[in-house]
């Protein structure tokens, strides 16, 4: 929802949880995608090796 024509915090706060409330729920994240901490670490390589 784009709220840059309200001036007041509050005012813009009180559009956009009326907004969220009345958008459709978002569908859970498949468990395929790794989030946070279950991501794949990373290891300390040598310089000139590629990261992944």
């Amino acid at each position: 929802m784009n709220t840059k024509h309200v001036e007041d915090r509050a005012e813009r706060k009180k559009l956009k949880r009326e907004a969220r409330s009345k958008a459709a729920p978002k569908a859970p994240r498949p468990d395929s995608v790794s989030r946070g901490s279950n991501k794949k670490k990373a290891r300390v390589i040598v310089k000139g090796r590629s990261k992944r």
